[in-house]
């Protein structure tokens, strides 16, 4: 049993994983280090930010003119379940959204994955799995908190890091340009060294942790940096 406060970063960083990493049979194993935590920069003004992701690199950019300011690992689509490519804004933003989908149905101590279509019985009251940090960019595809895997996994999502997710959510506002491709210029040259975490294959917390509130991460204050 892990300490309360690895449970609570791991719930956190589940988002809907029960379903989701079934997108991928692939298992990758790597040597456990330290996750990245990279600086996020605030802007000089937000309405010259805007956010670029490299499908083939796995990765995003927040971009303010030629400065970065928050380089960072994601997880993409698989090639059944693609990320959509090309020009979007964001559309909406959901600081603790939970899925409409995929979660669980609980009645009493009884809680039991399902989707939300798909009630096991009479009683039962569905809980969407976590969603941290929502960056909507087109209906049912936006930027997430989520473990983030060296491969393809999500069903078009673009899952972040905890330590990336709520500094992204922070840059991101509405209206934001999202440009997705499968490259971008920054590939190689501030991209070509973005580590990635290796905490994607952490086992899953407990359902009960996932329905309550302790699913979420709650910082206080920014977490942006001048520059």
């Amino acid at each position: 049993m892990k300490k309360i406060s690895q449970l609570l970063s791991v719930a956190a960083g589940v988002v809907a994983l029960a379903f989701l990493s079934g997108c991928s049979s692939t298992q990758v194993v790597t040597r456990r280090g330290p996750d990245p935590d990279p600086i996020a920069y605030r802007p000089k003004n937000p309405n010259n930010v805007r956010i670029k992701v490299s499908l083939s690199k796995q990765q995003v950019y927040v971009m303010e003119g030629d400065k970065p300011l928050l380089v960072a690992a994601t997880c993409v689509g698989t090639p059944e379940k693609p990320t959509p490519k090309g020009h979007f804004r964001v559309t909406r933003r959901e600081k603790y959204k939970r899925s409409y989908t995929y979660g669980f149905w609980k009645k009493g101590d009884d809680i039991r994955p399902g989707k939300s279509s798909q009630p096991p019985g009479p009683g039962y009251t569905y809980i969407g799995y976590p969603m941290q940090y929502w960056v909507e960019f087109k209906p049912t595809y936006g930027f997430h908190l989520g473990y983030v895997w060296p491969v393809p996994r999500s069903h078009g999502c673009l899952r972040l890091h905890k330590n990336v997710a709520g500094k992204f959510f922070e840059l991101a506002k509405e209206g934001t340009p999202i440009h997705i491709a499968d490259t971008q210029p920054e590939d190689e040259t501030i991209g070509r060294n973005v580590p990635r975490p290796s905490d994607y294959n952490d086992p899953d917390p407990p359902a009960h942790v996932l329905v309550s509130d302790a699913a979420f991460l709650h910082p206080k204050g920014s977490q942006l940096v001048d520059y």
